[in-house]
């Protein structure tokens, strides 16, 4: 099967065929969190779904080699302009940091005993935290890093291979030295530029693309001229340079690390749709310069943004979740890994605690089936019969996700597949070790049979339609103000070890672990 993607750097789809389609061997390039903060799940919608496209390349044969940064120096709050003006989010990060310290917001375990003053400390801590999270959500470079950091670099690791590709773009006419002694790429000397976001060097100049600071602009030679270095001596991380002590630009770092690891020349690299400009166009000018290629990545994949209940996720309005807190309110890290990636990735998707519930009704049918095939096994250990709806269907699976990554389409399949089994009967004369293996294979794309249940059990053995039916009349005795009556059936689920957590999104309910 051959997979088809669609190029955002082409405006189109394409049949996917790597470097070295001999080898069969992918090199894949993620753009990771800023280590300021948690990630939240719009960040590990946009992981997530670099993750399923390893796994479905795996699936079809190939030998990826993923590497995902984590920044930790150099990404400014103002990243939609072509400078990314602003505060350095690791300096934000300190600052909230010393801010919560002094007015005692901060739990033991929570960073209260990082000197705020400490910016690498601060990094370290955001790091374990997002590596626990991306391993509960099954990412797999996350679980390789262990065996490999080299998978997950760091910029304040690679100083010296920035400084010498600022050197080679300014010998090859790339790059200046303004006179503030910032290092300027010249957008001007690429011609490509824009080719990927569409935010060529005209229509930066109008205004559009970007916001243009003006004292800056006396100082370069085109308004959408980006920096590469900045020399500033009050950094709080810098380091010393040809022009002077200071800090890398963001761009410049995705750059050198991915050339460092992979290559000059990559198969895919990925991020959010916030990305494009001007970070991956950024990317793309300064490493073809440096490089003399005409491509850097050969295939560009970006995921849309995530709504959460059909509005902009913002912590004033209540709506902006990490994983943990998703987990503190019950969730499995299986159904929060199939709510974010089971809406196509180039679409919006609308996360919901209603979804977050359908995802994990359809693992625990999964799981369910998977438990029966094995225990069918058990029995008749042999291997005999024909080909079952599993195995019939695993080309349909792998169909769905050729084309563009379609999880839904694949998940689609796997329904219709386990739905003609009857699991209060016998499998009949089916192969069930086919059956396993062909499940097996769907799992390895969709990751979450194997992922440990944190925080909720599993909902197989719950009558659904009776705990629904007891929310359902309890919010109505609410709504009534009948509440001894509301208080009656809390108590009548607590018994079925079901506690229910109301929220302004709703009342969503979890099998209690005992």
């Amino acid at each position: 099967m051959m997979l088809r993607l669609y190029n955002t750097l082409f405006k189109r789809e394409e049949e996917f065929v790597p470097l070295d389609p001999a080898g069969r061997r992918v090199t894949f390039y993620s753009c990771g969190p800023t280590v300021y903060d948690y990630a939240h799940i719009g960040n590990f919608r946009s992981f997530l779904s670099a993750d399923v496209l390893r796994r479905t390349l795996e699936l079809l044969g190939f030998s990826v080699k993923h590497v995902m940064n984590i920044t930790d120096v150099g990404h400014m709050t103002d990243d939609t302009s072509p400078d990314a003006t602003g505060e350095d989010r690791m300096q934000v990060a300190s600052r909230r940091l010393l801010e919560a310290k002094k007015e005692g917001r901060l739990p033991p375990g929570a960073g209260s005993d990082i000197d705020p003053n400490d910016p690498y400390a601060i990094a370290d801590f955001y790091v374990t935290a997002f590596l626990e999270d991306a391993r509960t959500l099954g990412l797999k470079v996350a679980k390789e890093v262990q065996k490999h950091p080299e998978l997950m670099p760091r910029p304040t690791e690679y100083i010296p291979q920035m400084i010498a590709m600022v050197k080679r773009l300014i010998d090859r006419g790339h790059a200046y030295v303004a006179a503030d002694g910032v290092v300027y790429f010249d957008v001007q000397s690429f011609a490509e530029y824009g080719r990927l976001s569409g935010n060529t060097p005209d229509a930066i100049r109008s205004g559009e693309g970007g916001r243009v600071d003006e004292a800056t602009q006396a100082l370069k030679k085109h308004p959408a001229d980006f920096m590469l270095w900045k020399r500033d001596p009050h950094h709080v991380m810098k380091w010393p340079s040809p022009w002077g002590e200071g800090y890398p630009g963001w761009h410049l770092e995705c750059s050198v690390m991915a050339q460092s690891l992979l290559g000059d020349q990559i198969d895919l690299h990925s991020g959010g749709e916030d990305n494009i400009f001007p970070h991956h166009e950024c990317e793309i000018a300064q490493t073809c310069s440096a490089t003399g290629r005409p491509l850097f990545a050969r295939f560009w994949f970006h995921t849309r943004f995530l709504i959460v209940e059909s509005e902009k996720m913002s912590k004033s309005k209540g709506n902006f979740f990490t994983v943990r807190d998703l987990l503190e309110r019950g969730a499995s890290p299986a159904a929060i890994r199939l709510e974010l990636i089971k809406t196509h990735y180039r679409s919006n998707a609308n996360f919901t605690f209603q979804g977050l519930t359908d995802s994990q009704r359809m693992i625990d049918r999964w799981v369910k089936l998977q438990r029966w095939l094995e225990a069918s096994r058990s029995k008749s250990p042999a291997a005999s019969g024909s080909a079952g709806p599993l195995h019939e269907t695993l080309p349909a699976f792998k169909q769905a996700l050729c084309a563009d990554v379609n999880v839904a389409g694949a998940i689609g399949a796997l329904n219709e597949a386990a739905g003609r089994y009857n699991l209060s009967d016998s499998p009949g004369r089916v192969d069930i070790g086919l059956e396993l293996d062909a499940l097996n294979q769907m799992n390895s794309v969709l990751g979450v049979l194997d992922l440990q249940t944190q925080g909720q059990a599993s909902t197989a053995d719950v009558d659904v339609k009776l705990v629904e039916s007891k929310i359902a009349e309890r919010n109505r005795a609410r709504k009534s103000k009948d509440f001894k009556r509301a208080d009656q059936l809390r108590d009548e689920l607590l018994a079925m070890n079901i506690e229910i957590k109301d929220s302004a999104q709703g009342t969503t309910w979890s099998k209690i672990v005992r």
